[in-house]
């Protein structure tokens, strides 16, 4: 059965607390379903078809999260980043065709100026302070009026692009269904449940944070407490207030709630954790290991991506086991392994594939892509992910890495993941990212970025001693660069792929 995100909340107890927020009241069920009426009348009011498509750069809290939810179930939502230039601004809302921007009532910047010049009409949203959390009234110019009607099932919900690296970012069209089944993947993979409370951290322009999140709670009947973004300085202060029952990050966000864990054992002692969750990068075995004992609860590890609409697999919870390394079975689509050359399915490792009704239909005017991504087996459509992976026997996930990461040193192909395994075993060591530099003779080197744990020492010698006796030694790293952090992506993903370059690392090694 496919759905559309109204749908999917439709039926859900009016008076339950849906979005909460610092020192709000809880908006219920009901006023979201209200505010998502109001909003669909204001948009067809300035000219928003259930058709069209809405820019909104807000920043993360409640507001940002309603502004999803009710959009969504009227016309296409297409969050940006608001750290954006106003290039950035031009470059997205020209290649997504947008019809309107939302941004908040008070805000000229980058964005703004991008649609003045785009000549794209810029709808103010007004946070209404003195009301539930995440209640806002729009205000835009006048336009015709948008004819009646609403999105069905296989109309686009969500537009996001992919990170692109070296090449132009790929537009990602998800519909309504799509949203639906991965919402309720999640839901089933978590056992969600009206009683159980997400506190958010992620950003609500990223897959991970809108469906994981925020959608697969709405749709549980859950509650969701919205945080202003990631700030490991306060997220103790907001687990005391929000009182959740899991969250939701990336693994350098877990890091450093690790790394100011032992300060804050008694709100961990007074608010227990039914779990946590991690994705959208790999989660080391030892990071995994140390946060449950830290936070006395399962750590569910999770595999995603946006051509998914977020989920594609996830360590079970109890009493199956979460597997350290392994990011779990498949929780949604099928999943499999595909030749990384040729379009046949094979045992083994290879190139991590799926299939299924949260799976897009194909990238937006780029026949290029979608010819290299999907292929038929039969009458089933797989999508390819990138990933090099194999399934063990019991049908559990563990990733070798991106294939356009895997290192080729002369020939030899080294995984990333696994000299970050070895390196994290370091007593010294808290974060490591390790990545392909430029070799003027082997093509590609192994490098290796480090951040030590707070009070340890320890050399570019002695880590790569380290290594030496652990593994080969064309897996050593020829260069251990040692930080005080790492560079980042806008979602706190570690990002191998051009980090030589920032660091500074060239040919001539």
């Amino acid at each position: 059965m496919t759905l559309t995100l109204a749908a999917l909340l439709a039926d859900k107890d009016a008076q339950s607390p849906a979005i909460g927020a610092l020192g709000r009241e809880w908006l219920t069920f009901g006023a979201l379903h209200d505010l998502a009426a109001g909003v669909t009348t204001d948009l067809r009011r300035f000219g928003i078809s259930a058709q069209d498509r809405v820019a909104i750069v807000l920043p993360n809290g409640p507001e940002m999260a309603t502004a999803f939810v009710t959009i969504a179930q009227a016309a296409t939502t297409a969050p940006l980043n608001p750290a954006y230039q106003r290039s950035e601004y031009e470059f997205y809302l020209q290649d997504l065709n947008a019809k309107a921007l939302v941004v908040l009532k008070d805000h000229d910047g980058p964005a703004t100026e991008a649609a003045t010049a785009l000549g794209i009409p810029i709808l103010r949203l007004e946070p209404l302070l003195d009301q539930p959390a995440g209640t806002f009234r729009l205000t835009g110019p006048q336009a015709t009026p948008a004819p009646d009607g609403m999105p069905d099932a296989g109309s686009v919900a969500l537009i996001l692009h992919t990170s692109g690296t070296t090449s132009r970012p790929k537009i990602v069209p998800l519909l309504q269904s799509n949203l639906a089944a991965s919402a309720q993947n999640i839901k089933t993979a978590l056992a969600l449940t009206p009683a159980d409370r997400c506190l958010n951290v992620m950003p609500l322009f990223h897959i991970h944070g809108l469906i994981a999140a925020l959608t697969a709670s709405l749709s549980a009947g859950a509650s969701i407490w919205c945080a202003t973004g990631f700030d490991a300085l306060k997220f103790f202060g907001w687990m005391k207030e929000a009182k959740p029952t899991w969250y939701t990050a990336v693994p350098t966000m877990h890091q450093a709630l690790l790394a100011r864990a032992p300060r804050n054992q008694d709100v961990i002692a007074d608010h227990p954790l039914r779990f946590l969750r991690s994705s959208s990068a790999s989660l080391p075995a030892q990071v995994m290991l140390e946060l449950a004992s830290t936070f006395n609860a399962p750590v569910i590890e999770a595999y995603g991506m946006t051509e998914a609409t977020h989920q594609m697999a996830s360590n079970p919870l109890p009493p199956r086991a979460q597997k350290p390394g392994s990011v779990g079975l498949a929780a949604g689509p099928e999943l499999r392994i595909a030749h990384e050359v040729e379009n046949r399915l094979i045992d083994g490792t290879g190139e991590v594939v799926i299939s299924g009704s949260n799976v897009t239909l194909g990238y937006e005017n780029n026949p290029d892509a979608n010819a290299k991504n999907f292929f038929m087996v039969g009458n089933q459509r797989w999508f390819r992910t990138g990933d090099q992976g194999a399934l063990d026997a019991e049908g559990y996930l563990s990733l070798t890495g991106r294939l356009k990461e895997i290192i080729n040193r002369g020939g030899e192909k080294i995984s990333p993941l696994e000299v970050d395994g070895i390196i994290l075993d370091h007593p010294a060591v808290q974060q490591v990212v390790v990545f392909a530099m430029p070799h003027p003779k082997l093509g590609e080197e192994v490098a290796a970025a480090v951040v030590l744990r707070e009070g340890q020492t320890a050399t570019e010698r002695e880590i790569r001693d380290f290594v030496a006796s652990r593994a080969a030694d064309f897996k050593v790293p020829r260069r251990v660069i040692i930080l005080e952090d790492i560079p980042k992506g806008a979602t706190g993903k570690l990002q191998r792929i051009g980090l030589a370059e920032k660091l500074g690392l060239g040919g001539d090694a």
